[in-house]
C-alpha cells in the first residue's frame, strides 16, 4: 500500500494533520458523519498533542538524527511489518502481491541486513498494501461510521478493529513475549510514528494552511486514500487518487 493505512503511520499523519475546527454546542453530526460533535472534540485535541509534543520531538529527530540513519531506522520498521502484510494479503486471497511480500521479506532480511537496506523494491519487489482493516473488507464487513481515534486519528469501525488486531500481530509483539515484548512494540510503534511525522512535515502544515475547513479536508483524504487501497483487496487496477477539498469553492464552468 501506500504507507497510510499502516497501523502507527495513522500515530504519524493523524496527529498531525488533527486540526482545530470549532465544536458547537448541540451541533449535530452529518449523515455520512453521525459521530462529527465528538469526532470534532478528538480532532482538536489530537492538534493540540501535535502543537505541544509530537511535531516538536519529530523535528528534533530530524535534526539531530542523520538522514541515513532516519532512512535505516525507516527501512527496519517497514521490514518488520511485511510478515503482517503476507497475512493479510494471504487472508484477502491476494497471492501474487503475497508472494511479492514474502520475496520481499527474505530479501530485505537477508541482503538487507536485517530489512535496514531495501534490496528488494530495486529487483521489481514492490512493497504491497495488507491490513487487517483491508482483509475485513475483503470478507464484507462495512466500514462503520466515520471516527476520528485520540493518537490515531482518522478512521472508520471497521479499521478501527483492524488497527487493533494489526498493533497485536506486527512483531516484534509476536516475537518477543510478555510485558518486555509489549514495551518493544510500544517503542517501534512510537518511532514508527515520530519518523513518518518528521518525514512530512512541510507537506502537512501546507495542507493545513490550504484548507478551508481541515476537519472535513482531512476526511476527504482519508476516504478517497483508503478507497484506492479497497480496490487493490478487492484486485482492482490502481488508479490515480484525486485528492480534492470538498470545502473550496466550486470552478466555474467554462464559457
Amino acid at each position: 500500500m501506500n504507507d497510510f493505512p499502516r497501523a502507527v503511520v495513522s500515530l504519524g499523519l493523524g496527529i498531525a494533520l488533527s486540526g482545530c475546527a470549532h465544536l458547537t454546542t448541540g451541533q449535530a453530526g452529518s449523515p455520512d458523519d453521525p459521530l462529527e460533535p465528538l469526532n470534532r472534540a478528538v480532532f482538536e485535541t489530537n492538534i493540540a498533542l501535535d502543537d505541544a509534543l509530537i511535531k516538536p520531538v519529530a523535528q528534533a529527530y530530524r535534526d539531530i538524527v542523520p538522514e541515513f540513519v532516519r532512512d535505516r531506522i525507516r527501512s527496519a520498521i517497514d521490514n518488520l511489518a511485511e510478515p503482517r502484510i503476507f497475512v493479510n494479503d494471504l487472508l484477502q486471497g491476494r497471492l501474487d502481491p503475497a508472494g511479492i511480500t514474502l520475496s520481499r521479506f527474505f530479501i530485505n532480511t537477508i541482503a538487507g541486513i536485517g530489512g535496514l537496506f531495501d534490496r528488494a523494491t530495486p529487483q521489481g519487489f514492490a512493497r504491497q498494501s495488507g491490513d487487517f482493516g483491508q482483509t475485513l473488507f475483503a470478507w464484507g464487513v462495512a466500514d462503520g461510521p466515520y471516527v476520528v481515534l485520540l493518537l490515531f486519528g482518522p478512521s472508520n469501525v471497521r479499521d478501527t478493529v483492524g488497527l487493533g488486531v494489526d498493533l497485536f500481530t506486527t512483531p516484534p509483539a509476536l516475537v518477543v513475549s510478555g510485558h518486555a515484548g509489549r514495551i518493544t512494540n510500544a517503542v517501534v510503534g512510537t518511532l514508527d510514528g515520530i519518523d513518518l511525522r518528521a518525514r512530512n512535515i512541510e507537506t502537512l502544515e501546507e495542507i493545513k494552511k490550504s484548507a478551508l475547513d481541515l476537519y472535513v479536508h482531512l476526511k476527504s483524504i482519508t476516504r478517497q486514500r483508503r478507497e484506492a487501497q479497497l480496490r487493490e483487496a478487492r484486485g482492482e487496477p490502481e488508479q490515480p487518487i484525486e485528492l480534492t477539498d470538498p470545502g473550496a469553492p466550486a470552478s466555474e464552468p467554462p464559457r
